[in-house]
This record gives structure tokens, sequence and C-alpha cells, in this order.
């Protein structure tokens, strides 16, 4: 199903706001999912433009997120940033990115973004890069799908699906899967981690996993984990994945990777595949790790 939302006639930038509709992936179809990923998206960029909800004020870190959040169709977010172009909120003033912002949350019936376009003027030029949509190797995993047998790819449709319903790239939890399991539903570890994610039986308890050996089940209890290890580790990929595979405890005991060879090799293997350094996360899920800005500090000593 696509998602096309009813547009007020704005001219070029309701042609703009289809093309960027259009120009999602398949698996932003989950109308459900695309609003979580902007909304999530958004809720971080707000942290980051006030220096509020434990992150620390940073203007640029700001657009980018809002603009990833606008691109997915997210009106506030448009809204927002179009107004941190139009007063020089933390950025250099620029009325012509303002009036694109704009003029995305005008086509979608946004009353403040219609009078502030008014003041900044119609957009010109083409749309600013960061509206473009990202190769699928960014997010969706279609690469990885294209090599994959038939039976592994039964498992990444299936994770195309699931996957944004948890706000968690496909792309990440293919890598997830990968170094786990290799697509396997029926593994079994030397330390009872069992199925496609390898729940240990505790983390299997704690996400409600029933039947560690039904796919779905077993996807699910891995996607809800990677979602609490995001908030927990603010999108941090190397943390997250470390995490995955040591378990929270051990990177905050160690104050990033834990020394671990097996820990190691898994952090470099996702990193591979994912080809990230960041992820968005809700941060509503979980507060962020305390021992987070040791971690951080840490690692920019190194």
């Amino acid at each position: 199903m696509s998602i096309v939302p009813t547009l007020r006639t704005h001219g070029r930038a309701g042609m703009i706001l289809l093309a960027l509709l259009a120009a999602q992936p398949a698996w932003a179809d989950d109308a459900a999912g695309q609003r979580q990923r902007g909304a999530a998206l958004r809720d971080e960029a707000k942290g980051h433009e006030h220096g509020s909800n434990g992150s620390p004020r940073a203007p640029e870190k700001a657009v980018a997120l809002y603009c990833e959040a606008a691109r997915l169709g997210d009106v506030e977010a448009q809204y927002n940033l179009g107004w941190m172009y139009a007063m020089g909120r933390g950025i250099a003033r620029d009325d012509a990115l303002a009036a694109h912002f704009f003029s995305l949350a005008a086509s979608q019936g946004d009353r403040l973004a219609e009078r502030m376009l008014r003041q900044v003027g119609e957009p010109a030029g083409a749309p600013p890069d960061c509206l473009l949509a990202p190769p699928d190797t960014d997010h969706n995993g279609h690469d990885i799908v294209a090599r994959a047998s038939p039976e592994q790819r039964k498992v990444m449709e299936l994770v195309q699906k699931l996957a944004p319903q948890y706000g968690v790239y496909p792309r990440l939890a293919m890598a997830i899967i990968r170094a786990e399991s290799n697509y396997n539903p029926l593994a079994v570890s030397t330390k009872n981690a069992q199925g496609l994610m390898q729940l240990i039986p505790e983390t299997a308890e704690r996400f409600n996993v029933k039947k560690p050996f039904d796919p779905e089940q077993n996807i699910r209890g891995g996607l809800a984990y990677l979602r609490w290890l995001l908030a927990y580790f603010q999108g941090n990929i190397t943390l997250v994945a470390a995490a995955y595979n040591a378990g929270e405890g051990a990177v905050n005991r160690y104050v990033g990777i834990p020394p671990y060879p097996e820990t190691r090799g898994y952090v470099q293997r996702i990193r591979e595949i994912f080809k990230r350094d960041d992820h968005p996360f809700d941060a509503t899920v979980t507060p962020p790790s305390p021992e987070l800005s040791r971690i951080v500090a840490a690692r920019r000593m190194m």
C-alpha cells in the first residue's frame, strides 16, 4: 500500500512531496512503521536542538535528524527545520532552505508553515540533498536479499515486514541474524541461545517470547531487544552490537566494548554489514545507560 497524503495545492512543493514519498523503499510502505521512525527521529532531533532529554545541544545533528524525519513525511520535523533555517537557530539563516521545508509542511495542511512560507518566499532550486531518498543499502537490505538463498530470503522478507514496527532498520536486524545464526531458525548455542536471533531464555522471557524456534516470535523478541538497546545506548551501533553479543551489563562494566575476542569480532561483522555508525532511537523506551557519558568520553580519548 502506498502512502500518499491528501495534498493542498502548493504546486511544486506538492510535486516534491509526492516524489519523496514515491522514492521511499518498499519497507517504508508500512504506515505505522514510517510514522514511528519519523517521530523517533524528530524527538531525537528536538533533544539536540534544545539540549534536552539527556542529549547535548548539537544544532548540526538536529538538522540531519530533522531532515531524515522530514523526508519520511513528519510534518512537525518539516516545520521545525524550516524554523531553524528561517530564524538562524544554531545554524546560518537560509530562507531558501527554510522555504523547502515549510513548503513540505504546508503541502500537508500545516497552517503555521503556510504563514511562514509567505514570509520566506516560495522554494527555488533543487530540494536539499538530505531530502533525497537514501540508497537501499543504507537501511533496507535489498542488496542482501538479492544475494540470498530462497530459504534465507523468506527470513529476510519477514524481517523487512516486522522491523519497521519496532523502529529498527531491516538491515541492522539482518546483520544481527547473519552473525547470530546464519538464518537457521533452529540454531542453539553452547549457552542455550536459541533461534534466528539467538535469544537466551532470560531474554526470551524478558520480551515475552514463548516459542523461540518460531521465526516470527523469535524475530519480534530480537527486534524488541534491539529497540531497547538502541534507546539505552542512544543509537550507537558499536555499543548496541557489543551489548547484543555480551550483554549491556558487560558494556557498562568495561566502559565500552568488552575485551572479549568474540565480541570484538562480532562488532566488526555487524558494522561491516550495517555500514552506519548510528541508528535512530526512541528515547521513551528506556532511559540511557548511566555509563553512557563515561563511555563516550573514553571513546573520544582513544
